[in-house]
């Protein structure tokens, strides 16, 4: 099994074979929590506008995610695990939009198998993309704004890599060293309220949950459904 690393939009746009797009602060941390409150799909879009215009169209039930970090106009939650931690959405359709972990996986055209990951479904992730047996396997780590490495994203696929291979890892390091990066602090600056210091606390919650987020293309679109760790729904 080839393991690949690659970071930002031009990583997921190169990404091949069984592809984990990673985005930890804060996309698919929110997702995950989502689905742990009963969401029966998210339909990931590239814009905020296109996620507004499906869900008037009846296409999804609520907008979550973010523009430059904030919730934008019109949207029914930001893009914060916190924010939905207590939310029940049994059975919604959810549509979301960020501009990392989203961008990442509508830019994945060559991938064969698709999914959403984060360090609080790191270890579901791992076993779900080895069902398959693949050949390849590629990591992508979002960063910040799809643009910029950030630790959290890098580590994170480090850390697949490292369970994709048989090895424990270690999480505790792996937590240590986020929460000394410069996009962990941000979540503690009372001039960004948007950025909730329980967002880290969740995201950081390793394998606080025991299923992965596979995503398959329909209509065109990339639809995320929660999977077991075995790569079955």
């Amino acid at each position: 099994m080839d393991i690949r690393i690659e970071s930002l939009l031009e990583g997921a746009q190169r990404a091949t074979g069984t592809v984990a797009i990673i985005d930890v602060f804060r996309a698919f941390t929110t997702a995950a929590v989502a689905f742990a409150n009963g969401a029966a799909q998210i339909i990931m879009v590239g814009g905020a506008d296109e996620a507004l215009s499906l869900r008037d169209r009846g296409a999804g039930d609520l907008c979550i995610g973010e523009v430059g970090g904030r919730a934008p106009p019109g949207f029914d939650f930001g893009n914060s695990p916190f924010e939905l931690l207590h939310v029940d959405l049994t059975g919604k359709s959810i549509l979301q939009r960020t501009s990392a972990g989203t961008q990442g996986v509508v830019a994945t055209a060559l991938a064969e198998r698709r999914f959403a990951a984060a360090l609080v479904t790191a270890t579901a992730t791992a076993r779900a993309m080895r069902a398959h047996r693949p050949e390849r396997i590629t990591l992508v780590a979002m960063g910040k704004e799809a643009v910029a490495r950030t630790d959290e994203d890098e580590l994170c696929a480090l850390h697949l890599r490292n369970l994709l291979e048989g090895r424990p890892g270690d999480p505790d390091a792996v937590r240590r060293v986020i929460l000394a990066a410069a996009e962990a602090l941000r979540f503690s600056d009372p001039d960004r309220p948007h950025l909730h210091a329980e967002d880290v606390e969740i995201a950081l919650d390793i394998d606080r949950y025991d299923f992965a987020i596979g995503i398959e293309i329909e209509n065109g679109r990339p639809v995320a459904r929660r999977v077991s760790a075995e790569g079955a729904e």
